[in-house]
């Protein structure tokens, strides 16, 4: 009904059944099952996923995450998977996932400055959709060629270069996805996933910086407005930080909305946590936890992060 007047659609694939146990190799052709987007695997993560909606089984590895609530919660291993997104969807789902990019920190002396490779995201092992495809270039990304070449011997035919491998191997511990945490309030399910970016010196001090990806998920029919969050900030120097403030705000409609954002510590650890608020169509409103999580440091750095350089 929405398509433009002389839009016909086409053929992307065949869908394939999706995996109940393993993991999908390097190379494998995908539909976002939440945001619809087609994309190519690159290589998979596996991270400690601590849900707070569930119980946790006690042969699971235990750790605590401090934050409100003191509840203790056991990190489960769960899939996650490096992934490129095709450049053609991104335009259809930026009002629900600010398409996603990976950061770095630049390579120079302004502590400050950040560059991005857009189209790169993180993807939860079940939000993957396979299918095949005998298009041999099948996703639009100025990375596919330089990181992927068709090779029809192979399942599935999309094989990793040299140039991908050593990508990962030089900027892994910027890359590296190690824990997520999710929370359940209101039928608002929020995830978080903190991403470690290295350290900076700024006048005589270290300054550490993470970036964090929020994805919201909207279990409800209702459709809610997020309105405001508020941060607490803690820095294992002893600092605690309160930020309030409008932010991304929004309506949350389903399935879900995303987006990332940035914060930098004088102190190699911390942790964060917090609430959003949302307002109902009836102008109610409600508070959504945002799980507390940790922010750590890479204590083997060696070099800082590095960037497209062929």
């Amino acid at each position: 009904r929405n398509r433009p007047e002389g839009k016909v659609l086409e053929t992307v694939g065949v869908f394939e059944a999706p995996k109940q146990h393993g993991k999908y190799e390097t190379g494998q052709l995908f539909l976002h099952s939440v945001f619809g987007y087609r994309g190519i695997v690159l290589f998979p993560w596996q991270a400690r996923l601590y849900d707070r909606d569930v119980a946790s089984p006690v042969t699971e590895k235990s750790e605590n995450v401090a934050g409100h609530g003191s509840k203790e919660v056991k990190g489960k291993t769960h899939t996650y998977y490096q992934v490129l997104i095709d450049a053609r969807d991104c335009p259809h789902i930026s009002q629900r996932s600010q398409t996603e990019a990976v950061t770095f920190l630049a390579n120079h002396d302004d502590s400050r400055a950040l560059y991005a490779i857009p189209g790169l995201d993180y993807v939860s092992h079940e939000d993957i959709l396979p299918y095949s495809s005998t298009d041999q270039v099948p996703i639009q990304h100025e990375l596919f060629e330089r990181f992927l070449m068709y090779d029809q011997t192979k399942v599935p035919p999309f094989v990793a270069r040299d140039t991908l491998c050593a990508w990962q191997e030089k900027n892994h511990p910027w890359l590296e996805l190690s824990d997520v945490h999710r929370e359940t309030t209101e039928n608002i399910r929020v995830t978080v996933i903190p991403f470690y970016m290295g350290m900076r010196e700024a006048q005589n001090s270290h300054v550490y910086w993470w970036r964090y990806c929020i994805r919201l998920e909207n279990l409800d029919s209702e459709v809610v407005q997020l309105r405001e969050r508020h941060w607490r900030i803690f820095s294992l120097s002893g600092t605690l930080e309160t930020v309030r403030g409008r932010g991304v705000v929004g309506r949350v409609e389903q399935p879900a909305f995303q987006y990332s954002s940035h914060v930098s510590l004088q102190a190699s650890s911390g942790h964060m946590w917090g609430t959003f608020r949302f307002e109902r169509p009836d102008g109610s409103h409600f508070d959504v936890r945002i799980p507390p999580f940790s922010l750590e440091s890479n204590k083997d750095e060696k070099t800082p992060p590095s960037g497209l350089h062929w």
